[in-house]
C-alpha cells in the first residue's frame, strides 16, 4: 500500500475528538477513494476519486478550507471542557494537537501526485494550503464567548424543533436596528437592558406590549443582530413548546454565550394552563436564574389574557382564580414597555424616514396624503403599514 495514503487512513481512524467529521459527505467520499485507491482497476480508483471531488466542489475548492469550517462549529468534548471551564488532562490536549496537526498534513497533501502513473490522462488538482490548525482553533477556543461555537458559531437566531433540540432558523431576519423609526425611547430601554446582559450585569426579563405593527418583534429581532458579533444569540419558542423552556435554560446556563429567549405574539386564554411553565421560570424555583439568558416577550396584552364575557360569566367557580393567575405574569417583568399605535405626527416622521432611505422621489404633501389614505385603507397607522405603504412606491 502507498505509505501516503497508509498515513492519511491511519489519521482518519485515530480521530476522537472531531469524530464527527468522519459524519460529512465529503470526508466519507474522501475515505471511499483511500480504500479502494489500491484496486488494480484504475477507472474505478479515478471514478471513487471524481465522486470525492463532487462533494467538495459544493462547499470549497480546497480540502484545508472545508475541514477548517467543520471544526470550527464542531461541538466536541474538548470545547466542552472548555466551556464548562473543567480541567483538561494532558491526554486529551496532545489528542487536540495530534488530531489538528494530521488536518494541517491534509490540507497541504496534493492529491493529483497520486496518479502519476497516467499523464496522459488530465487528474482534477485541488489547491494545497498550509494552515496552521492548532493556532487558529487555540484562538478560536479563546473567542467561543463572542464568536460561538458548535451550532452557534455562524448564526445568531434559532428556534426548537419538536424534540427540544436548538436549530438554526431557516431564514434568519437581517432586521437592522437603523431601518426601525420611532419608538426611541422604547427601544433604548431594550437595548440598555442587553448591553447589562452581554457585560455580566443583572439584566430583567422584559415584556413588549401594544398595538399590532409597531415594531415590538422587530425591535427585538434587530437587537440580536446588533449584538451578534459580541455573543448574542436568539432562540424563539413557540407558545406549544413553553413546556420546553426549563430544559432550555439549564442547557444555556452552561454556555459562555448569551442568549434572548424570544417568545412572539403571546396570549393566553382563561382556560389555558400552559402559562404556568413561564410563570415558574419567571418566579424562580430552587435554581437561580442564570446571568447569561433572558426572556423577552411580546404580546398585545398586557396581561397576556384574552378575555370574552363567557370569560366573567362562566360556570367554573375557579375561573376568576385562574384568569387571575395569568394576569399576575405581567408582574413577573421587572421591566413593562407599551409599544402604542403611533399619531399622525410620528406616523408622518416614520413615512418620511423610509421614504428618505429608499430615495423615494415624490412631493412631500402627496407622499403624506397617499400615506395616510393607506393607513386608512389597512389596519390604521403603525410603522408596519408606513413601511408596506413605502414597498407599494418601490
Amino acid at each position: 500500500m502507498n505509505d501516503k495514503i497508509l498515513n492519511i487512513k491511519i489519521g482518519f481512524a485515530s480521530i476522537v475528538i472531531f469524530r464527527d467529521i468522519l459524519k460529512t459527505k465529503v470526508i466519507k467520499k474522501l475515505i471511499l477513494f483511500l480504500e479502494v485507491y489500491d484496486d488494480t482497476n484504475k477507472i474505478k480508483v479515478c471514478n471513487y476519486y471524481s465522486d470525492f471531488l463532487y462533494e467538495l466542489f459544493k462547499y470549497n475548492d480546497n480540502i484545508g478550507d472545508y475541514i477548517l469550517k467543520q471544526i470550527l462549529k464542531d461541538e466536541n468534548i474538548y470545547i466542552h471542557k472548555c466551556t464548562r471551564k473543567e480541567s483538561i488532562n494532558k491526554n486529551l490536549e496532545e489528542t487536540l494537537k495530534n488530531e489538528l496537526e494530521f488536518f494541517s498534513y491534509l490540507s497541504s497533501f496534493d492529491f493529483s501526485s497520486l496518479f502519476e502513473y497516467d499523464h496522459s490522462k488530465k487528474i482534477s488538482q485541488l489547491e494545497c494550503k498550509n494552515i496552521n490548525f492548532y493556532d487558529i482553533y487555540i484562538s478560536h477556543i479563546k473567542e467561543i464567548a463572542t464568536k460561538g461555537y458548535g451550532i452557534f458559531y455562524k448564526n445568531n437566531m434559532f428556534t426548537l424543533d419538536d424534540k427540544k433540540n436548538i436549530i438554526p432558523a431557516k431564514y434568519q431576519d437581517k432586521q437592522d436596528i437603523k431601518q426601525l423609526y420611532g419608538y426611541e425611547s422604547e427601544r433604548n430601554k431594550v437595548i440598555s437592558n442587553t448591553k447589562a446582559l452581554l457585560y455580566g450585569k443583572k439584566a430583567n426579563n422584559i415584556l413588549l406590549y401594544g398595538d399590532a405593527g409597531t415594531g415590538k418583534s422587530s425591535t427585538i429581532k434587530a437587537i440580536a443582530n446588533m449584538f451578534a458579533d459580541e455573543g448574542l444569540r436568539l432562540i424563539e419558542v413557540k407558545k406549544t413548546q413553553l413546556s420546553f423552556i426549563t430544559d432550555l435554560i439549564e442547557k444555556l446556563s452552561l454556555s459562555p454565550l448569551k442568549f434572548i429567549i424570544f417568545i412572539d405574539d403571546l396570549t393566553f386564554s382563561s382556560n389555558d394552563d400552559t402559562f404556568t411553565y413561564l410563570k415558574a421560570i419567571l418566579e424562580g424555583g430552587v435554581n437561580s436564574f442564570p446571568t447569561n439568558v433572558v426572556v423577552y416577550v411580546t404580546s398585545n396584552y398586557r396581561n397576556l389574557i384574552k378575555e370574552n364575557f363567557n370569560d366573567r360569566t362562566g360556570d367554573d367557580i375557579h375561573i376568576e382564580d385562574t384568569i387571575q393567575q395569568i394576569m399576575s405574569l405581567t408582574n413577573r417583568f421587572a421591566i413593562v414597555i407599551t409599544f402604542q399605535r403611533p399619531d399622525k405626527d410620528l406616523f408622518i416622521d416614520i413615512v418620511l424616514s423610509y421614504a428618505d432611505y429608499n430615495k423615494i422621489k415624490m412631493n412631500r404633501e402627496e407622499l403624506i396624503k397617499q400615506a395616510e389614505s393607506y393607513a386608512i385603507r389597512s389596519s390604521g397607522r403603525s410603522p408596519r403599514a408606513a413601511k408596506q405603504f413605502i414597498e407599494t412606491l418601490l
